[in-house]
């Protein structure tokens, strides 16, 4: 139909989880939903948490819908090595505002229980020192 489609300027909330969260920002790939169901679940997120390792470093980025949020977490902590760091970021901007990055270890010693509001989530593997400074 020809509309003009024009951005607007105003927060993306998947940037701000990033800057708030610690982890590479330089580097970072969202990708969207994981598949719900195993063991595409299961197999996602080893991959997204060997590429953010071995790969090229990349800051892994993805969403669930809020009543998944607490299973997300869950398979989160099963399927990532424990020096993983893991992004929870939920109603960023809003009232319940909850930003925390822990290591798959220290996140299984909280074990906290998510409420279901809208969330991000981001996985960061241990880089291996390479000699080089930045």
């Amino acid at each position: 139909m020809n509309y003009p489609v024009r951005p607007l300027v105003g927060p993306c909330s998947m940037i701000l989880a990033l800057m708030a969260s610690g982890m590479d920002g330089q580097n970072f790939r969202f990708s969207g939903y994981l598949p719900i169901k195993e063991p595409e679940r299961s197999r996602a997120i080893k991959e997204l948490d060997k590429i953010s390792t071995l790969g090229s470093g990349e800051t892994q980025l993805f969403i669930e819908t809020p009543y998944r949020n607490n299973q997300m977490l869950k398979d989160l902590l099963t399927f990532c090595s424990l020096q993983t760091r893991v992004l929870v970021a939920m109603d960023i901007t809003g009232p319940e505002e909850f930003i925390k990055t822990r290591t798959v270890e220290q996140w299984k010693k909280e074990n906290p229980e998510l409420p279901k509001l809208p969330s991000i989530f981001g996985i960061l593997g241990p880089q291996k020192r390479t000699g080089r400074s930045r």
